[in-house]
């Protein structure tokens, strides 16, 4: 699967924007097929950044969402800010 086909979507809450400023993770709505791994690199391909651990979910909607936390050396905020959701 290519990046694109993995990664559909970034979400935006209130939860959310605050997991991007208090524990430097993003939240994205992911194909349901893709594992953690070929998810973290597909950030890291999309997005240019280091990911240190990845973590999913099924949602109410069956839409599998992954919670992707970004390593020291990256801000997810910075990311947030320009994919246009902070």
């Amino acid at each position: 699967m290519e990046p694109q086909e993995i990664i559909k979507y970034p979400t935006m809450t209130e939860r959310s924007v605050s997991m991007v400023e208090n524990e430097n993770k993003l939240i994205f709505i992911v194909d349901r097929r893709a594992n953690k791994t070929e998810i973290a690199k597909a950030v890291k391909i999309l997005y240019d950044v280091e990911v240190e651990e990845v973590n999913t979910l099924i949602n109410r909607k069956g839409e599998k969402k992954a919670f992707i936390k970004l390593t020291k050396d990256y801000q997810a905020s910075e990311v947030a800010i320009k994919l246009g959701i902070l």
